[in-house]
């Protein structure tokens, strides 16, 4: 592989463009993808009421926006949830999408959520699916406690991941995966493999569990859990949900 075909982390928004037409059809073909994000929304939504106003950063083609809003729904609540991402390819996708009302689609990156007033000043609670892992190691941290900022006392943030670092087993099963699977995937519905290769390098590369579970203590969230994914995803994809102090509490698990 040459070395001008690697993606780095700050290219990646401008590359889901390009395949975001066919992105919805590949993850279709990822057993367990859309039922792990309900997992993941339901350990956010556990800990808030029913009707809570949510920010789904990165949310892409809205796939984990959904899971969001049936979470909401399912609860008896009325969806508040704004998606914001940073690939003007994939937010077209998620608009063109059927939604319920009080769901909304802005255009910002996780690192500057400031510059967008569809987000406003306070959420209730926040999923981050598949993000972190895009920022730029030296920068995660920081982007980790912009995040919590944005969180009222009380509320909840999740971040859902694949993480495969300390396991040898699990990161071995996860390249065998990529190789044999998602990459060969993503040529034959969007005749691009970039994007893929980048995903299987920057798992391999990401925070372990228990590092990124430390990133949400060291921005100050309690009650800091981590829900494991089904299927094949298990040992490979994960969910970390803590809590703001103060506020009001959400439900008692």
């Amino acid at each position: 592989m040459r070395r001008d075909e690697l993606l780095d982390a700050g290219d990646v928004p401008a590359t889901f463009d390009a395949v975001a037409r066919a992105y919805d059809r590949q993850v279709s073909l990822n057993p367990g993808y859309h039922a792990n994000l309900r997992r993941a929304a339901n350990a956010l939504l556990d800990r808030l009421p029913a009707s809570s106003r949510l920010l789904d950063v990165g949310c892409g083609s809205g796939a984990s926006t959904k899971a969001l809003a049936l979470a909401v729904l399912r609860r008896g609540g009325r969806p508040d949830i704004v998606g914001v991402d940073g690939s003007a390819g994939m937010l077209d996708a998620a608009r063109a999408k059927r939604w319920p009302a009080g769901v909304r689609f802005a255009r910002a990156r996780a690192e500057r959520l400031d510059d967008c007033p569809e987000v406003g000043p306070e959420v209730d609670g926040l999923l981050a699916a598949y993000l972190i892992r895009n920022v730029p190691a030296e920068e995660r941290q920081e982007c980790v406690e912009s995040l919590v900022a944005r969180v009222r006392p009380g509320g909840s943030v999740a971040l859902h991941d694949y993480s495969v670092r300390g396991n040898i087993a699990a990161a071995l099963i996860w390249t065998v995966v990529c190789w044999s699977v998602v990459i060969p995937l993503g040529w034959l519905t969007a005749r691009h493999t970039r994007l893929y290769r980048y995903l299987w390098r920057s798992v391999l590369a990401f925070d372990s569990v228990d590092d990124l579970a430390g990133r949400l203590r060291q921005a100050g969230l309690v009650d800091v859990r981590v829900v494991r994914a089904v299927g094949w995803h298990r040992g490979l994809l994960h969910t970390v949900v803590g809590t703001r102090p103060g506020g009001s509490p959400g439900p008692v698990p």
